[in-house]
């Protein structure tokens, strides 16, 4: 138990201190001028470009070993889906640049992995940040990470820290010939990837949920310090998840009401849906803080109550003690004692200090200061 706290706290402290650190990494870009490209902090690993090009009768995907080729997608009449996940370097970038023609700031949005999700209309392209989370069973937390999504006319770009198991089950939709995606032009591909980011918060909060139930009877039954640091745990959990769903609640109704021919009127209802489902999230997050809060104030109750019990013993004891105290005090005197003058006198204070001490049990039971017997 000892083990699992300690894991918890580092756990705590780890994510505490990359949000910092993500703060950090924008003060230290202060006073530079805009369109300023540098490679993420700590990003290593290498990128990788995948693509998925389609339209209702084909189906092709490649990996790309470089920007540069999958610029001739841009001007083909099927939809094409470019992946990129990893570290998005200044080379990568400007390569993006080129071929597709993202304004500068755009491209320093996407390499700044902090964003908060918004939405920009350009006349070629509509550029959105989201947020995804993952849960990672292991450590029993939440991961997150950003994913920039560039929509243009038959094309739809998605920039990644790392690789998204929801992206690998789109590619299956849209492989298995699912009706809607192949028929339907790039905006609908960008409705889905939201869609699936979405449906990924649902998955967060019913393991959540989970951890919330197990720790509600925790508290109930048998709190300890490791209770505490779970209630924490949780809380900073949906103080994250509240952060990203409630800007994208205001990113979709952009989206929504963008008047751009980009985005077909047919697929708006399908945005208003993925509205629907950020409420939904955003609810569900609400009452899940209300929750712990109040599992925390049962717990700091359960604590204080717990504390009262041991006090009420110690002074019930400490109560009983003191007339004994008093007596032997006396009894230990430098005078005659009575058992020297009575043979009787030893049994006597024996039975004078039993008949106090049966006294003020009685008397405590009957005010019910101490638990009454139920046989």
């Amino acid at each position: 138990m000892v083990r699992h706290t300690e894991t918890k706290a580092h756990t705590t402290h780890k994510r505490t201190k990359r949000y910092v650190q993500r703060i950090k990494d924008r003060s230290e870009k202060a006073g530079q001028a805009p369109e300023s490209l540098v490679s993420p902090p700590g990003a290593t690993g290498t990128t990788q470009i995948r693509i998925v090009d389609y339209d209702a009768r084909t189906f092709n995907e490649a990996e790309a070993q470089s920007i540069e080729e999958c610029g001739t997608y841009a001007k083909t009449p099927t939809v094409t889906w470019i992946n990129v996940e990893g570290p998005n370097t200044p080379e990568l970038l400007e390569a993006v640049k080129q071929s597709f023609g993202v304004h500068p700031l755009v491209l320093e949005d996407i390499a700044t992995t902090s964003q908060r999700p918004k939405v920009e209309v350009f006349d070629d392209y509509v550029f959105i940040v989201v947020r995804m989370f993952r849960y990672n069973d292991k450590a029993a937390t939440v991961e997150e990470e950003q994913v920039s999504i560039v929509l243009g006319k038959n094309y739809v770009l998605t920039f990644s820290e790392g690789h998204n198991d929801a992206f690998d089950i789109l590619k299956q939709r849209i492989s298995s010939n699912e009706e809607r995606l192949r028929v339907t032009g790039p905006d609908y591909l960008a409705y889905a990837i939201i869609d699936v980011i979405v449906d990924q918060y649902f998955a967060i909060l019913e393991k959540l949920g989970e951890r919330i139930e197990l720790l509600e009877d925790q508290v109930v039954t048998s709190a300890t310090p490791s209770t505490l640091e779970e209630i924490h745990g949780l809380k900073t959990e949906l103080v994250y998840l509240r952060e990203s769903t409630w800007p994208l609640r205001e990113v979709i109704d952009r989206i929504e009401e963008a008047k751009t021919p980009l985005i077909k009127a047919s697929t708006h209802p399908y945005f208003r849906d993925v509205y629907d489902h950020t409420v939904h999230a955003i609810d569900i997050v609400e009452t899940f803080r209300d929750i712990v809060s109040g599992i925390l104030d049962i717990y700091l109750s359960s604590v204080s109550l717990k504390l009262n019990e041991v006090m009420k013993v110690l002074t019930i004891i400490g109560t009983i003690f003191l007339p004994l105290a008093f007596i032997a005090s006396v009894y230990g005197m430098n005078f005659r004692e009575p058992e020297v003058a009575s043979e009787w006198g030893y049994p006597a204070f024996w039975l004078v200090t039993a008949v106090i001490i049966i006294a003020m049990v009685v008397y405590f039971r009957r005010k019910g200061w101490i638990l009454q017997s139920t046989a």
